[in-house]
């Protein structure tokens, strides 16, 4: 049987974190700041921006050294309770 804490990755290990939401002067900070409460600071090199074609959405791509699943876990709590945050993956 296999432990509810099994994962298939190894920690530390970088992980990709791709959130989306509507396009806004503040969207890029405001999941920058649920991501760094529980990751420290993402290195602007670590993050990747794009707009939707038509600039009603942005997918933001956040890159962190992840500790541990419960860790992972907390963030993607945290940015699928937020309600301006559409889909985190």
């Amino acid at each position: 049987m296999s432990n509810p804490t099994d994962t298939l990755f190894e920690f530390p290990c970088d992980f990709p974190l791709k959130v989306m939401g509507r396009h806004s002067d503040d969207f890029r900070s405001l999941v920058l700041g649920i991501v760094q409460k529980h990751a420290g600071a993402v290195l602007p090199d670590k993050i990747e921006e794009r707009p939707s074609k038509d600039g009603n959405y942005l997918s933001l791509t956040c890159t962190i050294n992840a500790q541990s699943k419960a860790q992972l876990d907390a963030i993607y709590q945290d940015l699928t309770s937020c309600e301006r945050v559409l889909v985190a993956l």
